[in-house]
């Protein structure tokens, strides 16, 4: 990925006056910067071929990343419509650089590129010959260069791009990366990053719709979730809502299945992290607004560009809807989200980071409300950045957060936490990289009783066993080496220890970790990845301010597997394929439990995941795009000597989708979601309680080591966007999309659900 650390600029701006004070404000930054930087320089031609089926003008601003070598290591979309957007993104990556240069050493930059597109002339008398006919390709403007000559004069030529100093960090083997500018045109997923999750190899959906999964066998409360390095509780509203992150303000979200690298611990199944995009100091924003719900984000520099502002947020007003719908039902969900940074130097950055999110679902009765599912979580995150050098950078940061959940209605479940970390990433050497770190939480988790209660009510005390009030402490340190041991063979060995106390219990986990990349041929690499997680015990859903006590019994492990290839078959198509086996012990999986004993959430049981994923993958974003995505596993657990499938053991999931430019700034989509049925429970005859009376039986359920499963279930999603204008910097777009528009019901355990269905309109638009 590409962190930016700090940077001096020329913003472009319509007016002349804007422009200046750009000017000037980039000026004072760059005389504080060191004089001896120089920014890269393009080598040969970098036109863009006009992309077909589009129309009009258009503007695209790049963020293109040049390696130390010249060659560039990734392109982004600061501003810009599609189909322009991708197709200047996807030549970008194709251009070469003399590097930037620091005292005379090569080292990797990010710098602003703006492509202008100018649509082919259309003559009268010959339409058709003049939508046929090859259109001129447009303008870029890099560091140095002039425009091309064969774009059409502007009337106002932009200033100087952007010049950022950065620090690069390569993306561990066996994670899979979405951009959100590609997540957009996937149906289903109504643009956000977070739900893109669901469609990736390896993820295995509970209900479909729901924001739980299963990830390699381990369940949904074994699963950590981070934003910016922040621990975040959940990643989606209730009742099938979108992100708790408002789309605009995520870059990048990363899924580590297994193997993941050392900085990240304290989960025993797979990580999603979610990357930010870079502060701007030019103006720019995003909206929408839906039947549902309506959400922005806008973002701008201060005090001569040395610092950005970002605001964002969403709003649900369903409950207006609901009430015409379902008297008496209440639900309403919101977030908001802001950061404000600081360059108070060459090589210092201030960066404060304030996120949260509220949901409630209630039934209003006489007058009284009733509380069926309420959650709120809030984070505030104040770190300082310092570049080092070239390649090396250390970040330090404070998070405060506040997480609750409304239990029954009648009593809440809270956790304030207070944590700290420090991350090193240092280039020892051209081949050489570490990352290292230390991080501690502190969490006081309370559990309120019910006004009124009894308190020798059995249900009650045995909740208040399971999720008592106390202090929960974790301190960990962290370390890995990324070597390149020769040219296309990079091994990362890397450790993480981690010390846990739990009101009077201790735990000590030792991570440690390997994974290697290794180039066979030209654009085919294996992969290969091996590490042991640890985790303390974990509720079966990942729900704020709930957590279990029984660190006494000891942490769960995961032992993570996998070897696999990545072959980039043609230019913007991968094709990916993995073998895993996972091993679990003392692990906290209610939900495999048999029903008899599903109250006990502190109940440990062993397991094994296993399987092959496979995903060929073209961008959503170009002219024509999709991806098809196959897993086929086999979840188990054993419980004393019973072993049985794990309760949403999937034996087959698929997820196809394909998107389609079809001129006229249309643009269309559809997805099919496939996976067969869980296991069904199994009744075993009735035995004797020893702790019931004399006499009395209950029948215990289990799960068979081959049960009847419920049929297959398979939905369609649909998008469609007309892009209504698009000039310059400016666009705004009509979606309709469509999640499960064949309304098919899923079946679980016998019985039908739903069907859960969702259909969307609404505008979208960014300046």
């Amino acid at each position: 990925m590409c962190l930016l650390v700090h940077g001096h600029a020329h913003a472009q701006d319509r007016s002349s006056a804007s422009s200046q004070r750009s000017a000037d404000a980039s000026a004072a930054q760059a005389s504080a910067a060191s004089p001896s930087v120089t920014a890269p320089k393009p080598i040969g031609s970098t036109e863009v071929a006009y992309p077909p089926g589009a129309q009009g003008d258009s503007a695209v601003m790049l963020l293109v990343t040049v390696n130390a070598d010249g060659t560039v290591r990734c392109a982004r979309t600061a501003s810009g419509a599609p189909p322009f957007d991708q197709a200047a993104v996807d030549a970008a990556q194709t251009w070469h650089f003399t590097p930037a240069r620091r005292d005379g050493v090569p080292v990797a930059a990010t710098i602003r590129v703006q492509v202008l597109f100018r649509a082919p002339a259309v003559r009268e008398a010959e339409p058709e010959a003049a939508e046929s006919a090859p259109a001129p390709p447009p303008s870029t403007t890099a560091p140095g260069t002039k425009p091309s000559q064969h774009a059409a004069p502007s009337p106002s030529q932009p200033q100087e791009p952007l010049e950022v100093t950065v620090t690069g960090e390569k993306r561990a083997p066996m994670a899979v990366s979405l951009a959100r500018t590609e997540v957009r045109q996937l149906p289903g997923t109504f643009g956000d990053p977070f739900r893109a999750l669901e469609i990736l190899p390896g993820v295995t959906p509970l209900i479909s719709g729901l924001p739980f999964f299963y990830v390699r066998g381990a369940p949904p409360g074994n699963v950590g979730y981070y934003l910016d390095g922040i621990r975040v509780p959940y990643l989606y509203h209730v009742a099938i809502g979108p992100s708790v992150v408002q789309p605009a303000m995520v870059d990048r979200v990363d899924l580590y299945p297994g193997g993941y690298p050392a900085r990240y611990g304290r989960y025993a199944g797979g990580i999603a992290v979610a990357e930010t995009t870079p502060p701007e100091v030019t103006a720019h924003g995003e909206g929408n607004l839906r039947l549902i719900d309506a959400g922005a984000m806008v973002e701008g520099g201060f005090a001569g560009g040395r610092g950005t502002v970002l605001l964002g947020g969403r709003y649900s007003y369903t409950a207006a809807i609901i009430s015409l719908l379902a008297k008496g039902v209440q639900l309403d969900y919101r977030d908001y989200q802001a950061r404000v940074t600081y360059d108070v130097g060459a090589k210092d950055r201030l960066s404060l980071m304030a996120f949260g999110a509220y949901d409630l679902i209630a039934q209003e009765t006489n007058g009284i409300s009733t509380i069926g599912f309420g959650s709120e979580f809030y984070r505030g995150d104040l770190r300082w950045d310092h570049t080092l050098g070239p390649g090396s950078r250390v970040r330090t940061a404070v998070t405060l957060g506040f997480d609750q959940t409304a239990i029954g209605g009648e009593r809440n479940a809270q956790d304030r936490l207070v944590g700290a970390r420090t991350e090193l990433d240092q280039l020892l050497a051209p081949t050489v990289h570490l990352h290292a770190g230390i991080d501690s939480v502190l969490d006081s988790y309370r559990v309120t009783t019910p006004l009124y209660a009894d308190p020798d009510d059995p249900n009650l005390r045995r909740f208040s066993d399971q999720f008592p009030s106390r202090k929960d402490l974790a301190l960990g340190v962290h370390g890995e080496l990324a070597l390149e041991v020769a040219p296309g063979f990079v091994v990362t060995p890397g450790m993480r220890a981690d010390y846990f106390l739990s009101g009077a219990a201790t735990a000590v986990g030792l991570d440690p970790r390997l994974s290697a990349r290794i180039r066979v041929v030209p654009g085919l690499h294996m992969v290969h990845a091996f590490g042991i997680a640890h985790q303390p015990p974990s509720f079966i859903l990942p729900i704020p301010g709930l957590a279990l006590g029984s660190l006494a019994n000891g942490l769960q492990t995961a032992y993570q597997a996998s070897s696999g290839i990545e072959w980039g078959l043609v230019p913007s198509t991968l094709l990916t394929a993995n073998a895993f086996n996972n091993v679990f012990t003392d692990i906290t999986d209610t939900l495999s439990l048999p029903e008899d004993r599903g109250e006990d959430f502190s109940q440990r049981t062993h397991g094994r995941a296993y399987g092959l994923e496979v995903f060929l993958h073209r961008k959503l974003t170009q002219r024509i795009g999709g991806f098809l995505s196959y897993t086929l596993s086999r979840s188990t657990r054993r419980l004393g000597n019973d072993v049985f499938p794990s309760a949403f053991d999937r034996t087959h999931v698929c997820n196809g989708a394909v998107a389609y430019d079809l001129g006229r700034r249309w643009r269309a989509g559809t997805r099919l979601v496939l996976y067969s049925g869980a296991p069904k429970r199994v009744s075993t005859a009735a035995t004797t309680n020893p702790q019931a009376p004399i006499g009395a039986t209950t029948t215990a359920v289990s799960m068979a080591a081959d049960p009847p499963r419920d049929p297959f279930f398979y939905r369609i999603d649909l998008r469609a966007e007309k892009v209504l204008y698009a000039e310059e910097s400016v666009h705004l777009s009509f979606v309709a999309e469509w999640l499960n528009v064949t309304m098919h019901r899923e079946v679980y355990n016998g019985t039908a659900i739903g069907p859960v269905t969702v259909p969307s309109l609404g505008l979208e638009g960014g300046f």
